[in-house]
């Protein structure tokens, strides 16, 4: 890519394969019939009725990811060269590695940018209203994406070969690990939520409850 592309060989190709196994994994597990959680259909009512604030454990998921989404378009602005003081910033004292030549740090922000983000705000609107059933596949999706993504984030800027200027710096090394750390841990919490308490996102009359009421 960039001043690399004469250094492409055919070799190259051999990534495809990766890429289509990937592909066509996710297209064969979105196709398999979804297993319905044991709910009786009045249990799955009971608790799509409940307002917002009955729910505190969806509220505070909700400012997580608030926060989460607010950090995501931060550092999109970061790497787009934002003129703001606070983005100047925070690419000198606090994570040099978004600076860094190589742009895979910026890359990974701008996918974070344009595909995090939506799916954040998305995940807020579904813990507000009941009937998202799309949301337990995804959160599981985003998450286990975020938590690699970040891995990769981590241990490249605190590589040693990683040139020093880019480096983070020894001062803010545990902002800048808990910082991190706690950005991953917000999708991980929200496909928890989906596994363990699924009733919120069922459809509001999903066939297998309507006929699990039809034979009792």
């Amino acid at each position: 890519v960039g001043k690399y592309s004469p250094e492409l060989s055919p070799s190259f190709l051999l990534n495809l394969p990766y890429l289509l196994i990937l592909a066509w994994a996710g297209r064969r597990l979105f196709q398999q019939p979804r297993a319905l959680p044991s709910l009786s259909p009045e249990q799955v009512v009971e608790e799509q009725r409940k307002p917002l604030y009955r729910r505190p454990q969806d509220l505070l998921l909700i400012l997580i990811l608030i926060l989460t989404a607010a950090f995501t378009f931060f550092r999109g602005m970061v790497v787009l060269d934002c003129p703001a003081d606070s983005c100047f910033d925070y690419t000198h004292l606090h994570e040099p590695y978004l600076r860094d030549p190589v742009a895979y740090p910026k890359v990974q922000m701008l996918i974070y940018l344009f595909y995090l983000l939506p799916f954040l705000i998305l995940a807020i609107y579904a813990l507000a209203l009941p009937g998202c059933s799309w949301l337990p596949d995804w959160s599981l999706v985003f998450a286990g994406a975020v938590a690699q993504a970040q891995f990769a984030h981590l241990g490249s800027s605190l590589h040693s070969r990683t040139p020093f200027p880019y480096q983070t710096p020894d001062d803010v090394l545990g902002s800048f690990f808990l910082s991190n750390v706690l950005y991953a841990l917000g999708p991980q919490l929200l496909a928890l939520r989906c596994l363990r308490y699924p009733a919120f996102f069922l459809p509001p009359n999903p066939p297998g409850l309507a006929r699990a009421k039809k034979y009792q």
